[in-house]
């Protein structure tokens, strides 16, 4: 700490490399970042969200940490609650415009996904800002004003725009607004950097614009990778390709272990603090043993380091020894009900739908006899294993 109790900031120019590099899409304008970091004034930095879902994926991960990443430098760190536009949507990467939200549910919503980011963030050296109170307080007036700084070319190169028009989809004037609302959260905090990632590359700046035509301080911009999912797109809760902060840790291990070989060097940079110099060296190695340490190190940041042990047995047990793992989930059932019912009840898997879908693909397997289970009427028999796809056993008690 400084003097007077003020966090003593940290110019090192390795460690600032780090910062603009590890896990950084772009940087706008870089030479700006450099001077402000290098200057050992603190900055004033933020992230704002949307929460307009309550589970959070490793996704979600790389943003919040490049926040902590800041925070850990000494600089001044804002989270920046979208509790007005996330009732507005934001059309990034959308096809179709998004539902809107109520005040409860975004307030529901952000509750769960605090306790998710505290995984990442340590919230007592963080200010958490909402942006209702002051984007509910603008008049039509204030808005017609700052719709006066952007023209329609300009919100017309947006890519999803583009898209939409071609395909016949509709674009709603709500959506034109977006950009400028987030770009006025900006202006309101008055920061020298807003952190995001790089599909928000538009949205962040359109705040940096509006602080330069609004008179305030000059802020660079800095948007984090998107990383992919298990099956190789873009890591998202549509395609169902997510590994989640909340997995129990053997899934997450198992999850983690499933993706191309070709993403363990992104996932380590963006995902983990190992030196790059170390990852170099561990993806130099078989894949499987790589993919091994970059599932401890994923599990242990979530769950702790004696799950991630735990997870590694289980994973061994598994699928080196051909052995069914400790942790198997009980499902009771009556004899006369099907295995699908019961699954889907206990929440193992979401729908018939889905399960079908994994009978469908040879996914759903008796762990005694080794074969695939492909009629969805299967009742199966008492204390027998299932697996259900490549992380799930089940294992069935009946009343």
């Amino acid at each position: 700490m400084g003097f007077w109790g003020t966090p003593k900031i940290n110019t090192d120019r390795a460690a600032v490399d780090e910062l603009l590099t590890r896990a950084v899409a772009s940087v706008i304008p870089k030479e700006l970042a450099i001077k402000k970091l290098t200057s050992g004034e603190r900055l004033r930095v933020y992230l704002g969200i949307d929460p307009t879902g309550a589970k959070l994926h490793l996704g979600h991960s790389v943003p919040l940490r490049k926040l902590k990443a800041f925070s850990d430098l000494g600089h001044e760190v804002i989270f920046l609650v979208g509790s007005f536009t996330a009732m507005i949507g934001d059309p990034s990467g959308r096809d179709a415009m998004r539902e809107p939200l109520t005040r409860e549910k975004i307030r529901e919503n952000f509750k769960d996904y605090k306790r998710q980011a505290s995984k990442i963030l340590d919230f007592s050296k963080i200010t958490v800002r909402y942006n209702h109170e002051w984007l509910e307080k603008l008049g039509f007036e204030d808005i017609v004003k700052l719709a006066g700084n952007f023209t329609v070319q300009q919100m017309l190169k947006r890519d999803m725009f583009h898209k939409r028009i071609e395909e016949g989809n509709p674009i709603g004037l709500h959506e034109f607004l977006y950009p400028l609302m987030v770009g006025y959260d900006s202006v309101v905090l008055d920061v020298d950097a807003e952190l995001g990632g790089s599909d928000q590359e538009f949205n962040i700046l359109a705040g940096r614009h509006l602080q330069q035509a609004m008179g305030k301080r000059d802020k660079f911009v800095l948007t984090t990778r998107l990383i992919e999912g298990s099956d190789g797109r873009k890591m998202s809760k549509t395609y169902g390709n997510c590994v989640y902060f909340d997995d129990e840790p053997s899934e997450m291990f198992g999850k983690v272990m499933s993706i191309k070989d070709e993403l363990m060097k992104l996932y380590f940079e963006t995902l983990t603090d190992v030196p790059m110099q170390e990852v170099e060296a561990i993806t130099s190695h078989h894949p499987k043993d790589a993919k091994f340490s970059l599932a401890k190190d994923l599990v242990t940041i979530y769950h702790g380091r004696k799950a991630a042990m735990k997870a590694a047995e289980d994973w061994i047990n598994t699928f080196s020894k051909g052995e069914v793992p400790m942790k198997v989930m009980i499902i009771e059932k009556l004899p006369e009900e099907t295995f699908m019912a019961s699954a889907v009840s206990s929440g193992i898997v979401k729908s018939n739908t889905e399960f079908r879908h994994l009978i469908v693909s040879g996914a759903v397997s008796s762990v005694l006899s080794g074969e695939k289970i492909l009629d969805p009427n299967y009742k199966g028999q008492d204390k027998e294993v299932i697996r259900i796809g490549k992380h799930r056993f089940a294992k069935i008690k009946e009343k």
